[in-house]
């Protein structure tokens, strides 16, 4: 907890980029920041191994600021020259107590000034969690991004407790799908069968699937058969250094 604190001071946090990747062209659609932590004495530690401390006592709230201040940035640099319908946006998590921070709202908009990025360009990810916890004040939170032009997502679909028909009062756009219902499409067909229904509802209620942790091109091929519309994982790359991104879009 003291090494974190004083990581802070000493802006020791890096954001390394996953690309995000259109299923039927193979183009970069989106990049999704994920944050890690330059220790100065263990090396390039993880989320997991910091991000639960941070969470605990408060700290995610500056650190999730930094990551959005980051990736903001980034993300401005990456769409110069480009034509508007090959814009690549960015994806940013929010963690439940970044979320339930009442400066959040004000804290994306003044990002969002500072950087100078179009609001449709971001996208901010929230667990599945959140959906089920306090529906009124989410629905709230959710109405007011959705206001300033920003895009949602709910990560890690299907390991909480809430289901497709539960985010149709929700202002989403996107439902990003865990890898455990990935991971058994290519050697279970209830899996497939199950997967392909999902995909099939969320487009129903126009929302845009992204399916995460793809690591075999049959997974891909699988996926783009049952009209996903966008995927990551190790297949495409891995989380990058924000360096390594430009030659990526």
């Amino acid at each position: 907890e003291n090494d974190l604190r004083r990581a802070i001071d000493r802006d020791e946090f890096v954001v390394h980029y996953q690309p995000i990747i259109r299923m039927p062209t193979g183009e970069t659609a989106c990049m999704e920041a994920l944050v890690r932590w330059q220790h100065p004495i263990y090396g390039l530690l993880s989320p997991a191994q910091f991000i639960p401390i941070a969470e605990e006592t408060g700290m995610i709230v500056q650190i999730g600021r930094m990551v959005l201040e980051a990736a903001c940035r980034e993300a401005v640099a990456w769409n110069v020259g480009r034509e508007p319908d090959k814009l690549v946006k960015v994806s940013v998590n929010i963690s439940p107590r970044q979320f339930r921070d009442p400066g959040l709202v004000e804290s994306v908009e003044s990002v969002l000034t500072g950087s100078g990025l179009v609001p449709g360009l971001l996208f901010l990810d929230l667990t599945e969690s959140l959906i089920v916890e306090d529906e009124e004040r989410v629905k709230e939170t959710l109405q007011r991004l959705k206001r300033h032009g920003v895009r949602l997502a709910v990560d890690d679909f299907g390991i909480g407790y809430s289901s497709l028909g539960a985010l149709r009062s929700f202002p989403v756009n996107v439902v990003k799908i865990d890898r455990m219902f990935v991971s058994g499409i290519e050697s279970n067909r209830q899996d497939a069968v199950m997967l392909a229904g999902i995909i099939d509802l969320a487009h129903a209620m126009n929302l845009r699937v992204v399916a995460e942790g793809v690591e075999t091109a049959g997974e891909r091929d699988q996926l783009r058969a049952m009209g996903c519309d966008l995927a990551q994982g190790y297949l495409f790359a891995r989380p990058l250094p924000a360096s390594e991104i430009p030659m990526m879009v």
